[in-house]
């Protein structure tokens, strides 16, 4: 099974995502070596000089790693325009945009359809002159289907008998099909073309991308059509992730993706598009690995009973255990050996009371803040901090960027530091990494996601909740911080992690 990937093509139509050159590369490198996708289609010609410096790096690089053939580019029927463009920028392969559905061919365009299929066939006979292999849209194929076949067909018989394209590409453009209507559809192409190459590209505008991928391949398709986090047009296309899993899990079918680099493309592109991934999003979403009822942690410890196929190792993860008032005695346990303590049963009881009691609250209940928990109930001493924050001053003024001065005390040392960043807590946090990383040659965690929450209802004297997360020598930590002021709550979220790896 064929995976073509669109995030830099149809991902990017997404109401207010945009790469630059430099974020499409690194996207099309991470897809193409590291997933390993099979095709991936980079742009639509014409549609910017940014557009055509992206297609040019992306087909220069793919070319210096043979792999030139797997870039596709989407292009237009427009007497040769699309074209030259592809091949000024080194592109080999086209997905030429073609009107799937006789309303668009006769509303859009004001043509017969067969000025249309004569205009097609000038365009793949200018693409074989310049050795551009041809892939063909039918835009609006679905309703195309369904409200006059037979124009679709004319279309398919005549470029299937009178040119060279290599695979015809399936739209369902308005995301209007359901899988009965899909598998019907798709049985007439299938059954009047059983040796055409058919590609299918679902949109999700009622949610049924993925069920309609699923009876794309029941009626056969060769190719499935992706987008990165489900980026698209509206509501988007069919997930990449989710994709994959349907593939091998419920079809057993092969593919050439490395599943434990789903998550690190989706969190690629969740940066550089600005559109968050929803914690409970299938594979790459931040919750979907994490337990949270208690018999379902007792069921892990009792032969995997509450495990399935999507075994977060299998996507570069962890499982997780979480912590509130919907823990078990099972959840702690399993948290309490991630950090190799032990309890007695009562003391077990009495932390699990505790963690209950703030998810009553609501207060969120991270890993990382087990050991303060377990110290606090059971009247240990709090942990000793080794780095602790004397003072610090940040401030702003209009026109002039942020600065911060701070004292901190490490291993019994004082150690000052003045810094200037992008924003007040930026600025605090150079003058940290000046201190442990120049100063102290120390090793410095990288800062990979900083969320911050506040409770509804507008209240500006409410609590702020700074949750930070960081790349720690091959491991994921996330600390807290809570506080009236946003800047002053990272701070303390950016301290506990300090006490935690020092």
């Amino acid at each position: 099974m064929e995976i073509m990937d669109t995030t830099l093509r149809d991902g990017e139509q997404t109401n207010g995502v945009s790469f630059v050159p430099h974020e499409k590369l690194q996207i099309a490198k991470m897809l193409l070596r590291e997933v390993c996708v099979d095709r991936i289609e980079v742009a639509s010609a014409r549609v910017s000089e940014g557009e055509r410096r992206a297609v040019t790096d992306i087909c220069a690089w793919a070319a210096r790693h043979d792999c030139l053939e797997r870039v596709e580019v989407l292009g237009f029927v427009d007497h040769h325009v699309s074209l030259d463009w592809i091949h000024s920028c080194g592109g080999k392969v086209i997905n030429l945009l073609c009107k799937g559905s006789q309303r668009h061919c006769m509303l859009q365009l004001h043509k017969t359809p067969e000025e249309h299929i004569k205009d097609i066939c000038d365009e793949i006979a200018y693409a074989d002159s310049l050795g551009i292999a041809v892939n063909v849209y039918l835009e609006d194929w679905s309703n195309g289907m369904k409200d006059n076949r037979d124009y679709v067909f004319q279309l398919v018989d005549a470029l299937s008998t009178r040119t060279s394209v290599r695979r015809f590409m399936l739209p369902d453009t308005l995301g209007v099909l359901d899988p009965l209507s899909a598998v019907r559809h798709l049985h007439h192409m299938r059954k009047r073309y059983p040796n055409l190459h058919f590609d299918f590209h679902a949109h999700n505008d009622y949610d049924l991308a993925i069920a309609n991928v699923s009876a794309a391949v029941l009626c056969g398709c060769k190719g499935i059509h992706t987008a990165v986090n489900g980026l698209g047009e509206r509501a988007g296309n069919a997930p990449l992730a989710s994709v994959q899993a349907i593939l091998h899990d419920h079809f057993h079918l092969e593919t050439r993706i490395k599943e434990n680099m789903l998550f690190q493309v989706s969190r690629l592109v969740e940066s550089y598009s600005g559109v968050a991934v929803p914690a409970n999003k299938p594979i790459v979403g931040e919750s979907v690995f994490t337990q949270v009822a208690g018999v379902h942690a007792d069921g892990d410890n009792k032969s995997n009973l509450y495990c399935n196929a999507l075994l977060p190792e299998r996507f570069g993860r962890v499982r997780e255990y979480a912590l509130g008032k919907n823990s078990g005695k099972a959840n702690i346990l399993k948290n309490l050996e991630a950090f190799g303590l032990e309890l007695t049963p009562e003391q077990t009881k009495k932390v699990t009371s505790r963690i209950i009691e703030l998810g009553d609250k609501k207060e969120m209940v991270t890993q990382d803040d087990l050991p303060y928990i377990v110290s606090d109930v059971l009247k240990h001493d709090a942990p000793q901090d080794r780095v602790r924050l004397i003072n610090y001053l940040v401030t702003t003024a209009h026109g002039l960027k942020p600065t911060a001065q701070l004292k901190i005390e490490f291993e019994g040392k004082e150690y000052e530091a003045q810094a200037v960043g992008d924003g007040q807590y930026d600025a605090f946090m150079r003058g940290i990494r000046d201190i442990f990383k120049h100063r102290l040659g120390r090793k410095f965690p990288m800062l990979t996601g900083y969320y911050v929450t506040i409770p509804p209802g507008g209240r500006t004297d409410a609590f702020v909740q700074a949750v930070i997360t960081w790349e720690w020598e091959g491991k994921t930590i996330r600390t807290r911080g809570l506080d009236a002021d946003q800047t002053d709550a990272a701070i303390k979220a950016t301290m506990k992690m300090l006490n935690m790896i020092y």
